[in-house]
């Protein structure tokens, strides 16, 4: 016989708190971040898009400024409007990064109008995990 789960049980419910707790502090830890490393992951991230051939461009610095655009409204954004931002691509992978779906949903929504973009290839999780292995290597440090 399972155990069944039961929310109001005192000790279920604060471990429950505690991670969600949790998760809301590396959210709003890993926004922080960003505004430390704009330039140096917008590089990357800029970098990494156009040696991967997903972004195809006429202008890599419009790309990275672009990008590092993104991030600071990323930096400067309510809960609300991240959410909003994110919300198309909730289901990208299992456990999203919240700096690597904006970025993603950025690219995506708002980057393919820029006049100095061409064309942007790719899938949606193809896009997330270039993204995603530059995010880690500068806000998760």
């Amino acid at each position: 016989m399972s155990k069944r789960f039961r929310p109001s049980n005192r000790g279920e419910s604060h471990l429950i708190s505690r991670i969600e707790s949790s998760k809301e502090y590396e959210r709003r830890r890993a926004i922080t971040v960003v505004g430390d490393v704009i330039d140096t992951l917008s590089n990357a991230v800029a970098n990494k898009l156009v040696e991967l051939e997903i972004v195809e461009t006429d202008n890599k610095n419009a790309l990275q400024e672009q990008l590092a655009y993104c991030l600071e409204k990323l930096n400067k954004a309510d809960e609300f409007d991240i959410d909003f931002q994110i919300a198309p691509f909730r289901n990208v992978v299992a456990n999203p990064h919240v700096v690597s779906l904006y970025v993603t949903a950025f690219v995506i929504e708002q980057l393919i109008k820029h006049k100095d973009i061409i064309d942007i290839y790719g899938s949606d999780e193809e896009i997330y995990a270039a993204i995603h292995r530059q995010v880690e290597r500068y806000v998760n440090t």
